[in-house]
């Protein structure tokens, strides 16, 4: 029985040893050398002195050594810290020294942006170096190896791996938040286990699925697309893409049958074309991370007839929540959908109480994907994972549930709308208004691209609207005719004030937008329009 990390590449290993596991340019893994590879990894930190839930951190860019470093890490009874590789140095020294990492596995081209900020990690104590034949010591005293002198076996017998059960942390997936450093978000074996289990439950994936990986491992769902693949005996193709033409491209060469992105993503993958070499093959596509413009979906869907398209929504800290079927797009548009297996979600009241149909409310998430908490963050860990409004009367150890902070509805039938992130939310004229209602309509015009609503400050209104947009495919930008056109959809309290372009919106290491640095940007704007 799958209960531990390891056991979805073990197993999948003893059920078929030759079947092709990864596949990264023109190397394919089969799962048997998959799983020798784990093996070797989790032997060689073990000599290395890791104790039982020491910290091991990957930083670079996916790889099938990327991927050996994590598995290792966890089958030698530690955790695993997947760094985004876009990541700037000031920003990897903070998790590397939050999360007290014992060992990283990184690059030396990477290691060199990395010298200055080491000396602030003090409980670092090795650096493997992938594509190096030799390492010298770092001038901090901190051990250095080469990925292959690393992993050379001893011939005497080592040590056992650590014995750890479920409940035992097994990563540390570090998130942006709303303010601050980024936190990490603590996850047990049992929480990406069953994260596996339940996506390939609704999503139906099977031996026969190739699954092209675009997100990056620190990102959960890129994680979990990767544990998906390995708990059904699939095929994870691996990508470190550059332009969205060459997703594309990608999916028709390797004959991919799932791809998983990102709004922004799928927003400009919707704009070209697909060949039938792509399309024919593809099975299904699911978005997380945020809503899918209803435009962008419409697009999909006519240049994918064939593909089945999962709406999805979740949060780092419970994985995934909800996800539409495919067979309720056209019936329910709107709609994040229901609870995935393995997990109840409910609407709740600022008291604590249930909402009713109609009735807008927190959503709250309860069951085994609820992870472990924040990583040395006992405040914000109290704020975000909290007592479940349904405990049975006299239960005297409460079950603990992830209040998201996010606002939903729910109808009669039990399937959910989004209404808007508590801290995106814009207070205008005495209104709160989703930054997403306004963006359907912005995108609905087809005059832009990309594009984000802003709340920024106003001397009368509290907040104004104000639209962050790219060109759309006809080269021009005339934002006189985006608010026009907005004007006969929306009430005057919701329309925005100002519309801007930028050759591109900012993103975050994940690929979403990054509000936040939109939000930043203006602070001043109403106040420089006056002057």
């Amino acid at each position: 029985m799958t209960k531990l990390l390891p056991d979805l590449v073990r197993t999948s290993a003893a059920r078929t040893p030759d079947a092709p596991a990864l596949v990264y340019k023109s190397d394919t893994w089969s799962y048997r050398r998959l799983d020798s590879a784990m093996a070797q990894m989790a032997r060689a930190v073990l000599r290395h002195g890791l104790e039982r839930g020491d910290r091991v951190a990957v930083y670079m860019e996916k790889r099938p050594e990327t991927l050996i470093a994590l598995l290792g890490a966890s089958a030698a009874g530690g955790v695993f810290v997947p760094v985004n590789p876009v990541l700037r140095p000031g920003q990897v020294r903070h998790i590397l020294a939050d999360c007290n990492v014992r060992v990283l596995v990184t690059s030396p081209d990477r290691l060199t942006t990395l010298k200055d900020e080491l000396a602030d990690c003090p409980d670092l104590r090795l650096i493997v170096l992938v594509d190096a034949k030799h390492a010298a010591a770092l001038p901090s005293g901190v051990a250095v190896a080469s990925w292959p002198s690393f992993l050379e076996d001893d011939p005497t017998e080592g040590p056992e791996p650590h014995r750890v059960l479920d409940s035992d942390m097994t990563a540390i997936l570090y998130t942006s938040g709303s303010t601050g450093l980024p936190k990490g978000v603590v996850l047990s074996h049992r929480n990406v286990v069953t994260g596996a289990k339940s996506v390939r439950s609704y999503l139906n994936i099977s031996a026969k699925d190739r699954i092209l990986s675009v997100l990056p491992l620190s990102f959960d769902y890129g994680l979990n697309q990767f544990l998906t693949a390995f708990l059904a005996g699939a095929t994870a193709v691996i990508m470190n893409y550059l332009l969205p033409a060459d997703v594309i491209r990608m999916v028709a060469e390797e004959r991919i049958t799932g791809l998983g992105c990102v709004p922004p993503l799928w927003t400009q993958l919707a704009e070209l074309t697909w060949p039938d070499a792509a399309a024919s093959r593809l099975r299904y596509i699911t978005n997380s991370g945020g809503k899918m413009p209803k435009r962008t979906l419409e697009r999909l869907r006519a240049a994918l007839p064939r593909t089945d398209v999962y709406l999805m929504y979740g949060l780092t800290e419970a994985f995934r929540s909800t996800y539409l079927s495919p067979a309720e797009i056209d019936r329910r548009p709107d709609s994040i959908g229901k609870a995935v297996p393995h997990a109840e979600i409910l609407v709740v009241r600022e008291d604590g109480s249930l909402c009713g149909p109609g009735e807008a409310g927190e959503l709250v998430h309860r069951g085994p994907l609820v992870s472990l908490g924040y990583w040395n963050d006992a405040e914000r860990t109290a704020e975000r994972f909290r007592p479940s409004p349904v405990q049975p009367y006299g239960l005297c150890l409460p079950e603990i549930a992830v209040w998201s902070g996010d606002t939903v509805t729910m109808d009669e039938d039990g399937f959910l709308y989004f209404v808007g992130r508590r801290d995106d939310m814009i207070k205008t004229s005495g209104y709160r208004v989703s930054p997403t209602e306004v963006e359907e309509v912005v995108y609905a015009t087809g005059l832009v691209g990309e594009a984000a609503a802003i709340g920024a400050p106003h001397p009368v209104l509290g907040q104004g609207i104000v639209v962050v947009a790219t060109r759309g495919k006809t080269g021009a930008f005339d934002p006189s005719a985006v608010i026009a056109a907005c004007r006969q959809q929306l009430p005057g309290f919701m329309l925005p004030l100002a519309v801007i372009e930028k050759p591109a919106l900012p993103k975050n290491p994940n690929g979403k937008i990054d509000r936040r640095s939109l939000t930043d940007m203006l602070q001043d704007f109403f106040e420089a329009a006056d002057s």
